[in-house]
């Protein structure tokens, strides 16, 4: 199998207080904060090579550089920036948050229901909530709503705009029906529909040659 190439995967740091959070999230249940030995915690950490846990954020640049490919190495400076801005925004407090994803947080738990599967805010360096954890995360694509071009029968049209002669696309690798139904954004739930309606199409068209 290929090796993933440094930019085929991310990274996320968190504090052991998010990690237990994200895992009651997740519906892992018999996590405390009071407990050293977290099982599924301790599981991830011992069993998968993409989980690293450090005592400090120099400590945690280290083992997330031995995870990057040969050559490739944390930008410490950034690395320690991004985690100090995003800690400084919890310290001014919930009113004057700037961060998207705090400012997020802080809506959706205003519904009782949301607050309960949302965690609270939290500093990354925190060393009340240590060990960090960072995960390395491999990139991939879910959704299209670009694709092949095609007319309105969906046969493949070419770059000099013709139709290719028994080629069609459907569903999402043709951007459903070469106009994109879904335009800049979709919604969860609704492809499906899109993607029978062109097969649809698809199939009457070769049908009657």
């Amino acid at each position: 199998m290929k090796r993933p190439l440094p930019t085929d995967y991310g990274r996320t740091y968190l504090s052991a207080r998010e990690f237990v959070d994200l895992c009651k999230n997740l519906e892992i249940e018999e996590l405390t904060l009071d407990r050293l030995e977290w099982f599924e915690m301790k599981r991830l950490l011992d069993e998968s090579e993409d989980f690293v846990s450090a005592g400090s954020l120099s400590e945690l640049a280290d083992k997330m550089d031995n995870l990057s490919q040969p050559g490739f190495k944390i930008d410490r400076e950034g690395f320690e920036k991004d985690i100090r801005d995003y800690d400084a925004q919890i310290e001014t407090g919930k009113d004057h948050f700037t961060d998207e994803q705090l400012r997020m947080i802080v809506n959706f738990r205003k519904y009782r229901g949301d607050r309960i599967r949302l965690c609270k805010y939290q500093k990354i360096d925190d060393p009340k909530a240590y060990p960090l954890i960072a995960i390395r995360e491999f990139i991939l694509s879910r959704k299209s709503l670009g694709g092949i071009q095609t007319d309105m029968k969906s046969r493949v049209i070419n770059d000099t705009g013709n139709t290719m002669p028994g080629l069609y696309a459907v569903g999402e690798a043709a951007g459903f029906g070469g106009g994109g139904i879904h335009g800049k954004r979709s919604l969860e739930g609704t492809f499906l529909g899109s993607c029978i309606l062109t097969g649809r199409i698809a199939a009457e068209a070769i049908i009657k040659g």
